[in-house]
């Protein structure tokens, strides 16, 4: 009797976790799916000028997004999905430095075409990858997407990348200028630290990530082309 209890039990958490990772990607395919759509329609309807609207058009929702991205972190730390921690925490960090602290801080950044670039492509990945995690968790498999969001984001991530190292470093010379976030030291020493310097390490690191999370998504592309082999 004790050991069925314990059967039950395990299959009624197993069924809560199965939920409530689903309702997460869920919410975070409807945002991101909203971003891409925005921005998408926005390119079509006003032309280049969409390039230079798009943090005032997305902003808010991709708050809402990256602030529960977190839970991306929290859940690998628990052990509620087999994503490695690191990894996990590479991504969710850089994407909020940039959102929060490049974009967000920066009033000389939002209206940037840069922005444009970094919102399109994180969404334009966000809308492969939930729904692949949302049939995951639920136990079912759609092959074509199986094999293409990993495609897409080996292809994408590179260019994310990038595209986020160009917005940092068109904010460094602002953050140089106001001494936004720099740390004062005492008059005696004559000089500030400056938060770009945090910026300087933090590309840095982004480098570093980029090897580390490519190496991560190989993997899951050859499992990916494995499985549709088979």
């Amino acid at each position: 009797m004790t050991a069925a209890l314990k059967v039950e039990s395990r299959n009624a958490l197993d069924a809560v976790r199965r939920y409530y990772l689903f309702l997460y990607y869920l919410l975070q395919f409807l945002g991101f799916t909203w971003t891409f759509s925005r921005l998408s329609a926005n390119l079509i309807l006003q032309g280049q000028g969409s390039l230079y609207s798009a943090f005032s058009s997305c902003a808010q929702v991709l708050y809402c997004c990256q602030v529960l991205a977190v839970l991306e972190v929290v859940n690998a730390v628990l052990g509620l999905v087999k994503t490695p921690v690191f990894p996990a925490m590479i991504q969710v960090m850089g994407r909020n430095v940039i959102l929060f602290v490049v974009f967000g801080s920066l009033t000389e950044m939002q209206g940037r075409s840069v922005a444009f670039y970094v919102f399109y492509l994180w969404s334009s990945v966000e809308v492969f990858r939930c729904p692949f995690y949302m049939l995951t968790v639920i136990g079912k498999e759609w092959r074509t997407l199986s094999w293409l969001w990993p495609a897409v984001w080996v292809l994408l991530y590179p260019l994310t990348t990038v595209a986020e190292a160009v917005a940092v470093l068109q904010a460094l010379p602002v953050f140089d200028e106001t001494g936004l976030f720099s740390v004062p030291l005492p008059e005696t020493v004559g000089f500030y630290i400056s938060f770009s310097f945090s910026l300087r390490l933090y590309l840095l690191l982004t480098l570093f990530g980029l090897f580390i999370n490519m190496r991560h998504l190989l993997s899951q592309r050859r499992r990916c082309l494995r499985l549709r082999r088979d």
